[in-house]
């Protein structure tokens, strides 16, 4: 990690990653999305200490994304986000062409698109939507990647992932932006 990156949370719910990860990593500049003010309100209620690394958006990430300079973000998160289950709602997951396109732009060369959810249908459309985007590939070193979080994730679980809503294991999908 070195001093001005910059990191990106999708959806970052109560912010319990957030809230760690700057307090933790002053040398690294946050950026959190998310449109819900009582997630935007946990994720200020829990610093501790005041940072001046970490940036609120507090509206649709792609809003945001499309201001972003090219080639600026060193690492995107997408934490559990939410699996619009039914076929017919699928067209609202965040994972989609046009999005994987976004990221692509403001994503360094060789940065980290890291992705977590708890329901395997949702994570294999991840990985089919990601592995098939030309400018993204699996970061995949061994079998258990699909089950073993980041090397440099802090936490146990956020709120989000210990309600386990389709289930107990949570499926991490690393991919490198060629």
């Amino acid at each position: 990690m070195g001093a001005n990156q910059n990191w990106l949370e999708i959806g970052f719910g109560n912010g319990e990653f957030l809230s760690h990860m700057s307090q933790n990593h002053t040398d690294i500049n946050f950026i959190g999305c998310e449109p819900f003010v009582n997630g935007v309100a946990a994720l200020l209620a829990s610093l501790d200490n005041s940072v001046d690394n970490l940036k609120i958006w507090n509206d649709d990430a792609r809003v945001l994304i499309d201001a972003i300079p090219d080639t600026s973000i060193e690492r995107v998160y997408l934490l559990n986000p939410d699996p619009w289950p039914k076929t017919r709602h699928h067209k609202r997951r965040y994972v989609q062409n046009q999005t994987l396109d976004e990221l692509a732009r403001v994503l360094k060369p060789g940065g980290d698109f890291i992705m977590s959810t708890d329901v395997m249908e949702l994570a294999t459309w991840m990985y089919d939507k990601t592995s098939n985007h030309d400018a993204f590939e699996w970061a995949v070193k061994s079998p258990d990647d699909w089950t073993t979080p980041p090397s440099d994730w802090p936490l146990d679980k956020t709120r989000y992932m210990k309600k386990a809503l389709g289930g107990e294991t949570i499926y991490w999908l690393q991919f490198k932006r060629k």
